[in-house]
């Protein structure tokens, strides 16, 4: 059996060794290791292993909290210590400037990053029926498979969701629609925990009044599912508090249904738009574009400011809730959001929205390509864009410093999602004629 020394992680957490030439990416691996592993997949330039054993641990290799891990797809790095995930993180979002797009960070931002458990306000929970488990499984499907893994408890969640994981499966296991019900949205507000069941057929008389026994003990508000997420509306119980995130610094609260997006990790999301607008710095008067403006997340901070923010994003429900919660916030007079796909904008349309003193673009994992490609010589002096993908970010940025006579001023990571291999990022632009 063959043994290596891992070099670096990759953007999935797997351990890089070389063998022959060939790259071998080995699951459960960290950097500094030896480690014996045992090869499942051989492709032509690379192979994918498994660690059979580790000869040499690295300093950094810690007991993993949760039993579930390495069955459970949820997390991929809980035997690494959170420093070091950090750490790992900000490495490949400087591999992937310089290997997608041939470009350094003037400088690196100091990371972002805080609790690494009970983080997780925002998750999609899978049901199951399986007779020979004993019943039904509620929670995230196993690696690099369609099962669901058999948790009994979650340490990536809030405390409060891990312990109604058990509960739940011996809920929807009393139901006539067990089968019937694939799966559980998760939200966490700041005064409520929303659980939104996907259900293909309603519930029964019998099955509602047990629902309703559920939500009133465990605290929680159930909405139903029967079609795609616009079609989600509250059960039980039907008046009560709304779900909402704050964002203190700028006296801001963002109302929202439980099945729109928002960030799942509400602590490291407060410290993200404190960073980012720092970075942006707008100044009162100013003219700023909020694309992929979502929900209002980065807009409504930025109107606080005294500029007045152009919100632009795909989604027209998304467009209506950000409208709605300018108005709630105070702030229609600063704010002004349109219905866009930028994934198309060209140099005409963009033009058609007028000229930006500043942008902030947070794109969903495939980037903003055709945005950046559209930017005149005109362009914003300032760009913050945060992202979901460094192989993406890598490739505008490339895209901004050669083509559009923008400088990276700076870049780093946010660890979002800790004990995952996900990497957020965030990067400054600034034109050339701006020094």
């Amino acid at each position: 059996m063959p043994t290596g020394i891992i070099e670096s992680l990759d953007h999935e957490a797997r351990g890089v060794t070389r063998l022959e030439g060939r790259t071998v990416f080995v699951e459960g691996a960290l950097p500094g290791e030896l480690v014996e592993y045992a090869s499942y997949r051989r492709k032509p330039g690379y192979e994918v292993a498994r660690a059979v054993q580790v000869l040499q641990a690295s300093v950094d290799r810690v007991a993993p909290r949760c039993p579930h891990f390495g069955v459970c797809g949820g997390c991929s790095m809980q035997h690494l210590d959170p420093a070091a995930q950090v750490a790992a993180k900000q490495r490949l979002l400087e591999d992937n400037l310089w290997h997608i797009g041939r470009i350094r960070a003037e400088e690196l931002y100091a990371p972002i990053h805080g609790q690494a458990w009970g983080y997780r306000y925002r998750a999609r929970l899978s049901v199951r029926f399986v007779a020979k488990k004993g019943g039904v499984l509620v929670g995230f499907h196993e690696r690099k498979s369609s099962y669901v893994a058999d948790m009994r408890q979650c340490a990536i969640l809030p405390p409060h969701l891990s312990a109604l994981l058990l509960p739940l499966r011996e809920l929807i296991g009393g139901l006539s629609i067990r089968e019937r019900l694939p799966q559980i949205e998760v939200a966490v507000g700041e005064r409520i925990t929303a659980l939104v069941l996907r259900v293909l057929e309603p519930p029964t008389p019998a099955d509602a009044e047990r629902l309703r026994e559920f939500a009133d003990r465990h605290r929680v508000v159930f909405y139903q599912q029967p079609q795609g997420p616009a079609t989600a509306w509250r059960f039980h119980p039907l008046a009560g508090e709304q779900l909402s995130y704050v964002l203190p610094d700028f006296a801001v609260e963002h109302p929202f249904s439980p099945t729109e997006f928002t960030q799942v990790n509400h602590a490291i999301n407060r410290v993200l738009v404190r960073r980012a607008l720092t970075l942006l710095a707008p100044q009162r008067g100013e003219r700023i574009a909020d694309m992929f403006c979502g929900l209002g997340n980065f807009s409504l901070p930025i109107a606080r400011s005294g500029a007045y923010v152009v919100g632009v994003e795909g989604s027209a429900d998304l467009v209506r809730r950000a409208a709605a919660n300018a108005a709630a916030n105070d702030l229609t007079a600063l704010t002004e959001y349109r219905v866009a796909n930028l994934f198309e904008i060209t140099p005409q349309s963009l033009a058609a929205h007028g000229h930006f003193d500043r942008m902030l673009i947070d794109p969903p994992r495939e980037g903003a390509a055709e945005l950046v490609k559209s930017l005149s010589a005109n362009g914003p002096q300032r760009i913050v864009y945060v992202s979901c993908s460094p192989a993406t970010l890598a490739r505008d940025a490339a895209i901004l410093v050669t083509q559009k006579d923008y400088r990276l001023r700076g870049a780093g990571v946010i660890n979002m999602f800790p004990q995952t291999s996900h990497v957020e990022s965030i990067a400054l632009f600034e034109h050339q004629r701006a020094g």
